[in-house]
């Protein structure tokens, strides 16, 4: 490759890295999880290699983090996270934290109840299915994002 070819591409690599909103910011985030997960951790690396400065604190009581945040039980997941004023529960999909961070919704967070098979941390599903809840300050929801079967 000439090396203005090899210039080139890289310039074009920066822009298009640049414009995703987590690494164009280098966004913190906080994944409170139990030590033992090993889905929360595949999705905390997952935000780190999306460009989020990533702290992960294992906690024993989750119930706590969960309450603190005013998360709804019926929309718990297995880990929460804190983002830019933002609760972020469960397996929540990258696409619907970019969307977040680009709109910033007078809202309290965003859910993913459960640990839905194919979601990001929980493995590979090309059929998976599932909604990505947008939970209002007032503990109201409505489906925010959804992920289904990829063709």
């Amino acid at each position: 490759m000439k090396r203005r070819d090899f210039l080139l591409c890289g310039v074009a690599i920066s822009s298009v890295l640049m414009t995703h909103p987590a690494l164009a910011t280098g966004e913190r985030m906080v994944v409170y999880k139990d030590p033992s997960c090993g889905c929360c951790h595949e999705w905390a690396k997952a935000m780190q290699n999306a460009g989020f400065s990533v702290v992960s604190e294992d906690v024993d009581d989750l119930e706590a983090v969960k309450k603190r945040f005013a998360v709804p039980v019926d929309l718990q997941g297995c880990h929460t996270a804190s983002l830019a004023g933002y609760f972020i529960e469960g397996h929540v999909p990258l696409d619907a934290i970019t969307r977040l961070l680009a709109e910033r919704p007078n809202i309290a967070g965003l859910a993913v109840p459960g640990m839905p098979s194919g979601s990001l941390g929980m493995g590979d599903d090309p059929g998976a299915s599932y909604d990505v809840f947008a939970v209002g300050k007032d503990g109201s929801s409505a489906v925010y994002h959804a992920v289904r079967p990829r063709s």
